[in-house]
């Protein structure tokens, strides 16, 4: 027989491009076939001529049309084809269409192919040859009672097979007979759609079974070889997902005995070509039953390539160019077939392991596979930009890994799928890597089974997928801005990229952190009261934004400035860098964790001590918790970072404070019992807050334990001669280190922190200067140079001050969007008294009711209420509470006096009830009766602790209840301690981050902004991980409402698709099912609707069928999950549909 010169492929995807590189190296033309779904699968582009077939017919009925594929075999000049496996390789109809037009088919002879082929009349030959098989029936006929009479006489479980084609399509396990129709219906229905052929029949099922199977080569002078086993017991919907070569726990004996039956049965019907002959071995006996022949090359033969040396795809073609074995293999006699090392595969699938396995499809965005010795690709369609279509076989390429031993051989194939980067689909990588780890693996004991009963398979964890996050992102921003920041005002189109200042220590001095750490808290305390200096709090990266800037400032931006406090500022006192607002708008606005924040600062500035804001019993939130829940945040602060606690209560209740001031004492960290300071100690009309208010006050503090006294004066509203007064009278009467905080919003504080310098006072807060005055506090670098020359001159270098108030200067630049509209100090603090920290925010409230024209109209209505409320202690959540009633009043045109009239109805804000129910504690001498009856009626208030009241957290069902929202979401500790505090606002967290990955690594522009064209940035998202991207190109709105973002990441191009939330989009999308609606039944993956079992109005218990989907050629059956009634169904057979869809509704 002459060479063939063009060899057709009629098949599709990694076969056919394994068949070409054959025939290439053979130095043969290859021809490829494609359908219209299919025209931009990669193996068109390998060949060397590619037709399109079967126009209208279908994307798998194209590839098993004979008459089509003849047709292109013709045209083309091919005077051979390879049927690769599946499709039509194993329908003997098409052998004989090759055979009547000229063209030789690479494979057995159809009369071969008949014996063997039909998995029926194969148990018939090998009963002939003497292979031990397994009971089974006969084909199946249409009469479901013979069925039944049959499938009884063999006995339960049983298994059913599809008699032409394999991969497991058409196979259903049949426990009884109560199943029976129903799987029998199914699996025809998938062989068919499979093979164009549903004939099936029921075989006797093995329950504790290994499958092996014998690769076979024959020739066309009566030789034939066999190239030993293959194990191929792991498998998963009767698909093989590992296949190793040879079996692993076979003796000589075994593997000679197989090896033998195998090939007596080829020898029965002198098989020519490659094939497979399959058996099942039974674990408890030994003993191999023959399941079928696959008269075909197998989706595993790479392994038996790599133990044997035999490319057996090439030998299939020179043997049916009538080459002897000799000469197709290069081994002269079966003797010197040999075995060399040890070799497995896996194949990567677009499947869902936690999903059921469900086909995903879509655009790989990214694809970067693996390599290395001993490492074996045979991809199809598997790039970066590639389609993957609900269409065909989910698999995206064979990896196989050759070795010296069976475990040299797993370690290689692990390291090789872990190398993997898929992006944009699902896939099975990280479930095959927890299979090629598990015990039962590992030591050979794993049956047929194996993945079906042993659910800790499915225990792992998902590749993070960081990168493609953080671009969605970027694009995200890009095409639709940020919510923060649209409409407002933008940074300079020169803002100069912040520059951390160098380091003027190789390491950190020794500080204050060091004291703590060694010595203890009241060791702190004594070297405070010791000191001549004025020692100095910076509170830039809390209080000095959180006033400026609303509390915006990202994480990153204080992370890189922590290393050049620790070098060049250690004699700080301490960084206030944590709590406060500062906690939940990390969560809520900055898409970060305060814990990572505060671990990172920590770690970069060692040898200074942080500070936080704690509201006592409110801790960092708005409310009341209980003890347990404040103790327990306490605690993990501590441990997470945290070194001197600021805590207060908003109304200077210090039965309040207490059990959070326990919970700190507790933990060996500086308690920092704190005062509020409000009114005026010399107007006589404001007799409420006197010296000895203050005074008895701190003694009370003293008392409870605290190291530190606090004097917060949270508005600004101390002058210099009342701090003078103030300081004086509590050096004297008490025995704490007094540490001062003030706000600059009337333009006096620094007289003020002088005056209490001057007095005694230990320690001032303080922010660099680029971040200081207005509603922040004093400037830093100006209290250090008034203090210079003086006895408590504070030893900070002005210069490093300056430095860093540069890096600052640069930072702000950047939160434009954030600034307050406040130009100058105001002496109208003195009126409203609102703490700095919330005059930005409450300004932005009033700028979204429409009533910033009207603001000092509201600076007023806020004084009004407070004075109505008994002139109380405004500071986070009072004075939240005070803003609220002022913004109403002012929009609804109220004065105090319709407020407190008790004729007027007033419709009261939720948090101005409950604070007249005593949910924020009590005020000094209570609030006004008059008020708290207007607002409760003839509801009582609480007169005592909140706390109290409040029944203990549970943890572990907090914790239960945590870890059931999101089942893939590891949490710690700290996550704990954040869902604590706000659980909606820290779950809105975790969803974001599961969607878009570390975002805090951005750069602040790039977070706020996006991205423009040609721009490039840099983001660390682990130490000595940093991504490079680049965006490249951004194209125009598509008719879909769609935007492409092309970047390149790390040097390879991805594109990210973006809906654009301006565009309409015109494409009309199908009903989703309401997630959380157990009325609505959605789709459990994309696909197409193969059946409709129930109609509109249809009674249905738990567990029937309601509809069938297929989707790539794999059929999956949709029950009920409840019993009820159908009250409308949303698809019919043949819809396309997508996940989430809604498919049928109850009633």
């Amino acid at each position: 027989m002459a060479d063939f010169q063009k060899v057709l492929i009629a098949n599709r995807g990694e076969i056919a491009i394994r068949v070409m590189r054959a025939a290439n190296e053979l130095g043969k033309r290859t021809v490829a076939i494609y359908a219209e779904e299919d025209k931009l699968s990669l193996h068109r582009f390998k060949a060397d001529e590619a037709y399109k077939i079967g126009e209208g017919m279908g994307p798998v009925a194209a590839y098993l049309s004979i008459p089509e594929i003849i047709r292109v075999a013709k045209l083309s000049g091919a005077d051979a084809i390879h049927p690769g496996y599946g499709l039509l390789s194993e329908n003997p109809d098409f052998v004989d269409a090759c055979t009547e037009a000229g063209i030789t088919f690479i494979g057995p002879k159809a009369k071969t192919m008949r014996q063997l082929g039909d998995k029926a009349s194969a148990r018939k030959v090998a009963i002939e040859a003497g292979v031990p098989v397994i009971p089974a029936t006969e084909v199946l006929g249409d009469d479901f009672d013979a069925i039944r009479k049959e499938a009884a006489e063999i006995g339960f479980p049983l298994m059913l097979k599809a008699s032409w084609g394999g991969g497991g399509r058409g196979m259903r396990p049949i426990m009884n007979a109560e199943e029976l129709e129903e799987k029998v219906r199914e699996g025809r229905r998938e062989a068919e759609a499979a093979f164009g052929n549903g004939e099936g029949y029921l075989e006797k099922m093995i329950i504790k079974a290994r499958h092996v199977e014998v690769q076979i080569l024959g020739d066309q002078h009566g030789h034939i070889y066999h190239l030993y086993e293959r194990d191929c017991s792991v498998q998963r919907r009767n698909q093989k997902v590992v296949e190793r070569a040879p079996a692993p726990y076979l003796s000589p004996a075994q593997r000679e005995e197989l090896c033998h039956l195998g090939k007596r049965i080829c020898e029965h019907v002198n098989y020519e070509c490659a094939g497979t002959v399959e058996f099942l071995m039974d674990m408890e006996s030994g003993k191999f039953y023959f399941i079928e022949v696959n008269p075909r090359v197998q989706v595993e033969h790479t392994v038996t390539e790599e133990v044997t040396g035999i490319d057996i795809v090439r030998a299939q073609i020179l043997i049916a160019e009538g080459k002897s074995l000799m000469e197709a293999t290069g081994v002269a006699s079966q003797y010197d077939v040999k075995l060399d090392g040890h070799a497995l595969q896996c194949r990567v699938t677009t499947e869902d392991p936690t999903n059921n396995f469900i086909p995903d499809y879509g655009r790989i965005t990214t694809y970067r596979s693996a390599t290395g010795m001993g490492i074996r690709l045979d991809g199809g369609t598997a790039y970066s930009g590639a389609v993957i279509t609900r269409y065909y076989d989910s698999l995206l390429t064979k990896v196989t890994a050759w070795a010296r031993t069976p475990e040299a051989a797993i370690a290689r194939m692990d390291r090789a799928l872990r190398e993997f980067r898929i992006r944009g689909v699902q896939t099975n990588i990280a479930f095959v890597e927890n299979l090629l780890k598990h015990p039962t693996f590992l030591s050979n004991e794993y049956t047929t089974k194996f993945i079906d009963t042993t659910p800790e398979l499915f225990d792992f964890k998902q590749r993070r997928d960081r990168a493609t996050k953080i671009l969605t992102y970027l694009a995200e921003i890009t095409v639709n801005g940020h919510p923060e920041t649209l409409g407002r005002a933008k940074p300079a189109a020169d803002a100069r990229k912040p520059v951390v200042p160098k380091l003027r220590a190789e390491n950190p001095p020794m500080g204050t952190r060091q004291l703590l750490d060694e010595h203890g808290a009241q060791a702190v305390a004594d070297w405070m009261l010791g000191q001549k200096k004025l020692l100095i709090t910076d509170t830039t990266m809390r209080d000095g934004h959180q006033s400026l800037l609303a509390t915006r400032m990202r994480s990153i931006d204080m992370i890189n400035a922590a290393p050049a406090y620790a070098a060049n500022l250690s004699e700080l006192f301490s960084v206030e860098c944590w709590g406060g607002a500062t906690f939940d708008v990390a969560y809520r606005f900055l898409q970060e964790c305060p814990w990572q924040r505060l671990r990172d600062i920590r770690e970069r500035m060692p040898n200074i001590m942080t500070q936080m804001l704690l509201r006592a019993s409110n801790g960092v939130g708005y409310t009341n918790y209980p003890d347990n829940v404040v103790q327990e945040f306490v605690r993990q602060a501590a441990e997470t970072g945290v070194d001197v606690f600021r805590v207060f209560d908003s109304l200077n209740w210090v039965e309040n404070m207490r059990v959070a001031m326990d919970a700190v004492i507790e933990s060996g960290k500086v308690c920092e019992g704190t005062i509020c300071y409000t009114g005026d100690l010399l107007d006589p009309t404001r007799p409420k807050y006197t010296l000895d208010y203050y005074v008895k006050m701190a003694k009370e503090l003293e008392a409870a334990g605290a190291h530190v006294l606090g004097l917060k004066d949270m508005a600004g509203l101390l002058k210099p001669t009342q701090a003078g007064m103030l300081v004086k009278a509590l050096k004297e009467e008490v025995g704490l280190p007094i540490h001062f905080h003030t706000h600059d919003t009337s333009g006096a504080a620094i007289a003020t922190v002088l005056a209490a310098a001057e007095a005694g006072v230990d320690a001032v807060d303080a922010a660099m200067d680029s971040l200081s005055g207005n509603t922040s506090q004093p400037t830093l670098g100006s209290i250090v140079e008034a203090l210079r020359f003086h006895e408590r001159n504070t030893g900070l270098n002005v210069g490093a001050i300056r430095e860093m108030s540069n890096y600052w200067e640069a930072v702000r630049a950047h939160y434009a969007a954030f600034e307050s509209s406040l130009q100058a100090p105001a002496s109208e603090v003195y009126l409203h008294e609102m703490p700095g920290g919330q005059f930005t925010n409450l300004k932005a409230q009033a700028r979204s009711l429409g009533l910033e024209e009207r603001w000092h109209e509201v600076a007023q209505a806020y004084a009004d209420v407070n004075m109505m409320f008994g002139d109380i202690v405004k500071v986070t959540p009072s004075s939240k509470v005070v803003g609220d009633m002022a913004l109403m009043m002012v929009s609804q045109g109220l004065t105090r006096a319709q407020v407190e009239d008790p004729k007027v109805d007033v419709a009261f804000p939720d948090s101005v009830i409950d604070m007249m129910r005593g949910n924020l504690g009590q005020p000094p001498g209570g609030f006004p009766d008059t008020i708290v009856k207007k607002v409760l009626g003839k509801e009582k208030p609480n007169l005592e602790r909140p706390g109290k009241h409040l029944k203990p957290a549970d943890f572990d069902a907090l914790r239960a209840e945590l870890a059931a929202k999101f089942p893939d979401v590891e949490f710690d500790d700290e996550d704990f301690n954040g869902y604590l505090m706000y659980p909606k606002v820290f779950t809105d967290y975790v969803t974001r981050h599961e969607q878009y990955g570390p975002v805090r690594t951005l750069p602040t522009k790039n977070f706020f902004y996006g991205m423009e064209e040609g721009e490039e940035i840099s983001a660390t998202i682990d130490p000595g991980v940093t991504l490079e991207i680049r965006c490249q190109a951004i194209s125009d709105i598509t008719e879909t409402g769609e935007v492409k973002l092309f970047f390149e990441l790390n040097g390879q191009p991805r594109t990210v698709r973006i809906k654009d939330r301006s565009a309409v989009a015109s494409v009309k999308a199908n009903p989703k099912a309401e997630v959380g609606n157990p009325k609505h039944i959605g789709a459990p993956m994309p696909g197409v609707v193969a059946t409709v079992a129930v109609t509109t109005g249809q009674t249905v218990k738990k567990g029937d069928v309601l509809l069938t989907i297929e989707a790539m050629k794999m059929e999956t059956s949709i029950t009920s999950d409840q019993d009820g009634t159908v009250k409308a169904i949303h698809v019919t057979p043949g819809s396309q549909i997508d996940a989430k869809d809604l498919l049928v509704e109850f009633e």
